[in-house]
């Protein structure tokens, strides 16, 4: 989807509405799916002293597995989205500004980048998430298993003498 900004940049508008929703259901990310629903978003171009800036928040429904436990998990997240658009940059490296050519600017390009950077590196159902058992598999998050602590891994085994000596 694109925005025509042109009456922005020109100066016939001070301010142009946003809201539109956006389809990342193809995306893959770490081996998941976490855009399944449709991406809404609402805010607002606007000009203040000869700056185009784009203000919105994104809301969607992020849908992983956690990595500790495997249980799905389906989170409402509202994403804050701020950038300062230009025509043109004078300087290659300045990652701050965003580029609009020909006065059109790529809104689900934008806001995909937005919300992958945004995604959490660690996927987990709730912070203290105890993960499961390496033996039984069980889930650790209501009770132990039960499984013996001293248990060693078999092919860790050999190491055992190191320490008995």
């Amino acid at each position: 989807m694109f925005l025509d900004l042109r009456q922005l940049f020109t100066g016939e508008r001070d301010s142009l509405p946003v809201d539109c929703t956006l389809d990342f259901s193809e995306l893959e990310y770490m081996n998941n799916h976490p855009f399944m629903h449709p991406v809404r978003v609402t805010g607002e171009v606007s000009v203040v002293a000869d700056v185009v800036t784009l203000v919105a928040v994104a809301d969607f429904i992020h849908e992983y597995k956690c990595d500790r436990c495997l249980a799905e998990v389906h989170k409402s997240v509202q994403m804050p989205i701020k950038h300062v658009l230009v025509t043109s940059h004078t300087q290659e490296n300045d990652d701050e500004l965003v580029a609009v050519e020909n006065y059109l600017l790529p809104l689900d390009d934008l806001v995909r980048e937005d919300l992958i950077l945004n995604l959490p590196s660690k996927n987990l159902c709730r912070e203290d998430c105890r993960g499961i058992c390496p033996n039984c598999g069980k889930e650790l998050a209501d009770s132990p298993c039960g499984c013996s602590p001293k248990a060693i891994d078999p092919r860790l085994e050999i190491l055992k003498q190191l320490t008995e000596s």
